[in-house]
């Protein structure tokens, strides 16, 4: 599978059909990725839905949204119902993404889906066999993929001379939480993300190493003794997991962590001498530019990639130019980004597999890679 292309040149200041997005649920993130679609041309907000309309229009208040042209919904089905709506943007706990996503495309509304994309793979293939029969566009809301950096680091590892095979992968993702979010957030809570940990953050870190190896899925994968706590309701509030491809050098790990300092590290290591580095690999530091490193036997390199908007800008950019292609023009949503999401989702359930059984390793059915 080919990895992500670079983003694309700014579109024109103004562009005669923007895609008009609804925002179902006004979750923390959504403030982040409301901003986002205010700074792309070619998209604006046209609805925000919620479960009561008081919190919709308070969430357009508060985001300094035109309260004269955004309508407020009071509950997801008026909103996916509103025929001013081209794409919704969903930052609803996980365990809600299957019933929701799907009725979204089930309307003609492209989704832009918060990750982790769903629970478990059977209610992600739900969602995109919606998509398909619908012919909308999915995408996940994995932001790192859309930076430049992030096809920069793609032209270094894609190095045979250089960097030569990847051999050995490390992704980390940790931040401490409070003890009001170990006991009242979402992410802790079963019924809304059962994942917990490995969900909200190690998302990421898988995301990155299938990445990092052209998003070719592992042959087995397994969690790490010793790396995973729990709540008392079950939830893995950190883990740690390996990978292995059968026929391959190649070996990958990750740790998340709601329990550790703040970490946010990537290194890909090849056989020539050559190690890639990053130490922000899902927020960079800076929101106009992000670093990473390369290390050859005889110096140390510090490459910094220059953006014009943040990364979660430059999603929602692609996943319009994407959403106009289908409207537009008549084209095939990208097959890509639901293939890429589902990988995703097969190592997580994997990994937590691998959890509930004592850290045996796991097998991945390899149908995927096709």
């Amino acid at each position: 599978m080919e990895d992500p292309p670079p983003p694309p040149e700014p579109e024109p200041e103004h562009h005669p059909r923007p895609v008009r997005f609804g925002i179902l649920g006004c979750a923390s993130i959504a403030r982040k990725v409301a901003r986002a679609i205010g700074l792309v041309p070619g998209a604006t907000i046209a609805a925000v839905g919620s479960r009561s309309e008081s919190k919709a229009r308070r969430f357009i208040s508060e985001n300094g949204l035109d309260g004269a042209a955004v309508r407020a919904h009071g509950s997801y089905e008026t909103l996916l119902d509103d025929p001013g709506v081209d794409a919704v943007y969903a930052p609803l706990p996980t365990g809600l993404h299957a019933r929701w996503a799907a009725a979204a495309a089930a309307r003609g509304k492209h989704v832009l889906l918060e990750k982790p994309a769903a629970p478990c793979a059977a209610d992600l293939d739900a969602i995109l066999a919606a998509c398909d029969a619908a012919g909308v566009q999915f995408m996940d809301g994995t932001m790192l993929m859309h930076h430049p950096r992030t096809h920069e680091m793609r032209n270094i590892i894609a190095d045979k001379k250089d960097f030569g095979d990847v051999r050995m992968i490390n992704s980390v993702l940790s931040f401490p939480v409070s003890d009001d979010f170990l006991e009242n957030d979402i992410r802790v809570k079963p019924e809304l993300d059962g994942l917990g940990a490995l969900g909200d953050i190690g998302w990421y870190c898988v995301r990155a190493i299938l990445w990092a190896v052209g998003y070719e899925l592992p042959t087995t994968v397994a969690a790490l003794p010793g790396s995973v706590t729990k709540n008392d309701a079950g939830v893995v509030l950190a883990c740690g997991a390996s990978m292995h491809w059968a026929g391959s050098k190649v070996v990958a790990t990750f740790t998340c962590s709601f329990l550790a300092s703040l970490a946010m590290d990537l290194t890909v290591v090849g056989t020539n001498g050559t190690t890639l580095r990053v130490t922000d690999f899902v927020i960079p530091l800076e929101e106009s530019s992000a670093a990473f490193s390369v290390a050859p036997p005889e110096e140390l390199a510090v490459v910094v990639v220059a953006n014009d908007l943040p990364q979660e800008a430059l999603m929602v950019q692609e996943f319009a130019r994407l959403v106009r292609s289908v409207r537009d023009d008549g084209g095939r949503p990208e097959g890509m980004w639901p293939a890429i999401a589902r990988k995703t989702q097969a190592v997580v359930d994997a990994v937590k597999a691998s959890i509930d059984k004592g850290c045996e390793p796991i097998e991945i059915m390899h149908g995927l890679n096709n």
